[in-house]
């Protein structure tokens, strides 16, 4: 008897601008054959010149075999995305703003023979005193493992302790627990206690050469002088920053998660 095939997910950190989208571009398509991927999960909040997303882009990542977008506190900023927010269950706000909030924050796609879940949540300190990630992740959760035990979280939050709280408290009911946001890509990955994959911040798709992505002069400029400066995106080569977790399928556990911190836009 043949031993059952793990499911690869390749989730990629925060996509910054042009940049980024060009490192998408170019490198995806080998990430995804070389890595054998069988989903593939972007945020894309920050896609459109450093806030939002446009229905365009959101096209073009699905041609390139993404399966759902992420996002968090950008992606409202362009207009044109606003009418796929209800209609397109692949682009994911974070699922605990407000119910009249346009968008949904959970999805569930069926790849390689597995129906896999998406959700996405928004944390609370330093930013919009939304609703619990705690109480409305875990109610989305336990409503999602009715389908599925594959259940992959995008927690777009700010500290660490708030995402490895998550992560805890989640362990064993989802497969993988992400963190976007910040865009430097911690070096915490690992296996929690209960078979959960856990990383602090997934990094960025974007120049590392900037200050999260943002042109370094007006970044300094603006620490220096405390002005509120506009932040431009620095036109840089850049990388793609994430994780690729393998997952059991049967029970939804994850059996290893490693980085991705690779150079591809020029």
């Amino acid at each position: 008897m043949s031993k059952t095939r793990t499911i690869t997910a390749l989730l990629l950190g925060d996509v910054i601008g042009q940049p980024g989208c060009r490192a998408l571009f170019m490198g995806l398509p080998q990430l995804i054959k070389r890595l054998r991927a069988d989903i593939v999960v972007v945020n894309g909040e920050n896609a459109a010149n450093g806030f939002g997303l446009t229905e365009e882009l959101a096209r073009q990542f699905f041609a390139l075999g993404v399966h759902v977008i992420t996002s968090g506190n950008h992606i409202w900023q362009q207009e044109t995305i606003r009418p796929l927010l209800d209609k397109d269950q692949r682009i994911l706000r974070p699922a605990n703003y407000p119910s009249q909030v346009l968008g949904k924050g959970s999805t569930i796609v069926e790849v390689a023979g597995s129906k896999i879940g998406v959700l996405n949540l928004q944390g609370r300190h330093q930013m919009m005193p939304i609703d619990c990630p705690f109480q409305i992740g875990l109610s989305i959760v336990e409503k999602m493992r009715r389908q599925t035990p594959l259940i992959l979280v995008d927690f777009h939050a700010e500290l660490p302790q708030e995402k490895e709280a998550l992560a805890l408290y989640l362990d064993g009911k989802v497969s993988v627990v992400v963190g976007t946001h910040t865009h430097v890509q911690t070096a915490d990955e690992r296996i929690l206690p209960q078979g959960t994959a856990y990383i602090t911040d997934l990094g960025m798709s974007g120049p590392l050469d900037g200050v999260i992505g943002s042109d370094p002069l007006i970044a300094i400029e603006r620490q220096m002088t405390q002005l509120p400066l506009r932040s431009e995106i620095l036109d840089a080569p850049s990388y793609l920053q994430g994780v690729v977790c393998s997952i059991d399928p049967a029970s939804g556990k994850t059996i290893s998660i490693a980085r991705i911190n690779e150079q591809f836009g020029v």
